[in-house]
């Protein structure tokens, strides 16, 4: 029997053939987790299956398609036997530009992707969660989602939706067993963050370097930070623990660099007490 954090369990990872997804799938197969990736591109899921073998399978999946995701569970309690653990991560950047300029196309498409692709998720996911009395529901959020000016508009009001439902569906979801929670990554070098699914290496080793300069832990954050958190979230070790934004960001949406702030905040000068007259 496998050995690890998730030995045993099932898990369903969207949008996991690549970035943040990859890497979770991959922690999750090294900790012990059998896992469906459930992604649009089948080639690169295809690239798991073949990397991680048995205990991967590959779902071509869209994600806005209610059939495709009800698909998801059915294939993934039929190939493995269950389901303990839901990952909704697959995202893309959603509408640009200004607010005026926004055809409503892009913005239903932004929110299909990015906002019903998790409704769903957990629709599905959550009546087998809770017949069995236990399991997990993660949902991938942003710090957009929690501060403007970390990503566009939709994008943003789309991943505060997203930590709203999650808030919202772990209280209905505690009483069966089952836990509910959301990861808010910050700048994490990915092609999704880059804009581009097929940017070069050097295209990220360069978005490496820039990242690495606005964190206030000098590097720039990978896609294997968020699997940890996920690894953990989705592990018996985070049992009590439903509800919750956990932001794995380097301390970006904390506030800037100390060498940033104002000489006077980060000098040290003696302090001169006022003392009445007398003493």
């Amino acid at each position: 029997m496998a050995e690890g954090r998730l030995a045993g369990k099932v898990a369903v990872v969207t949008g996991g053939a690549s970035g943040i997804g990859a890497a979770t799938v991959r922690r999750f197969v090294a900790e012990g987790a059998s896992v469906l990736v459930a992604d649009l591109n089948g080639e690169a899921a295809g690239v798991l299956v073949d990397e991680l073998g048995s205990a991967v399978a590959a779902l071509v999946t869209n994600v806005a398609v209610e059939a495709d995701m009800a698909a998801t569970v059915a294939e993934a309690t039929d190939r493995f036997g269950g389901l303990d653990i839901y990952v909704n991560n697959a995202g893309f950047g959603g509408a640009l530009g200004p607010i005026a300029e926004t055809p409503v196309e892009d913005f239903d498409l932004t929110f299909d992707v990015l906002v019903k692709s998790v409704f769903l998720g957990i629709k599905y996911a959550a009546p087998v969660l809770c017949e069995q009395g236990h399991g997990v529901i993660l949902n991938t959020a942003s710090i957009a989602g929690l501060r403007s000016g970390w990503g566009p508009h939709l994008y943003s009001t789309a991943k505060s939706a997203v930590i709203a439902l999650t808030q919202s569906v772990a209280l209905e979801l505690a009483a069966s067993g089952v836990r509910c929670n959301a990861v808010a990554p910050g700048l994490i070098t990915t092609p999704l963050a880059f804009g581009r699914p097929d940017a070069s290496d050097d295209q990220l080793a360069a978005m490496r370097v820039t990242n690495a300069a606005a964190q206030p832990m000098p590097r720039a954050g990978e896609p294997a930070d968020i699997a940890s958190m996920m690894t953990y979230l989705a592990s018996d070790e985070a049992d009590w623990v439903t509800g919750q934004v956990f932001v794995v960001d380097g301390g970006i949406n904390t506030g800037p660099r100390w060498e940033q702030f104002p000489p006077a905040f980060t000098r040290h000068r003696p302090i001169r007490h006022h003392r009445p007259p007398g003493r």
